[in-house]
């Protein structure tokens, strides 16, 4: 890639000293596998930690109630930001506390959604990333 078409504002920071800045994160196992956690952009900083919205999402997900579901950050008085979840439902009966029971014990304490919202659907790009900028505008607190 040699830049964004009539953007250089936006090449200039996704290209540095010749590097491609995906705004990726990932890491490698063992067997030299890389594994893609999250984005960047997406992580929530709470109390100094690092939430990465793929993990809990994941965990979420396992819940045969929950359809879809994205996670951002919100901003928290005591903690800079706080994971809110963004949910759609399987079941009608779901509950923002069967959600949250479903993170219990599954994932550290400051990982644990602030709260759960319920949707139809979540908006995705035609590739199916979440558009997580568009939840942050509909969803600005918990």
């Amino acid at each position: 890639m040699i830049g964004y078409w009539n953007r250089p504002d936006a090449t200039a920071d996704t290209i540095k000293n010749g590097w491609l800045h995906t705004g990726d994160v990932a890491f490698y196992d063992d067997d030299k596998f890389i594994w893609i956690q999250d984005r960047l952009k997406d992580m929530i900083i709470s109390g100094g930690e690092n939430v990465y919205p793929a993990e809990v999402e994941n965990v979420i997900l396992g819940h045969p109630g929950v359809t879809d579901v994205a996670v951002i950050g919100v901003p928290s008085e005591k903690w800079g930001e706080s994971p809110l979840a963004i949910v759609v439902k399987k079941d009608p009966a779901l509950t923002e506390s069967d959600v949250i029971t479903q993170c219990d014990g599954k994932l550290a304490r400051y990982k644990m959604p602030v709260g759960v919202r319920f949707i139809d659907a979540i908006p995705r790009n035609p590739s199916g990333k979440a558009l997580k900028r568009e939840l942050r505008l509909q969803f600005p607190s918990a």
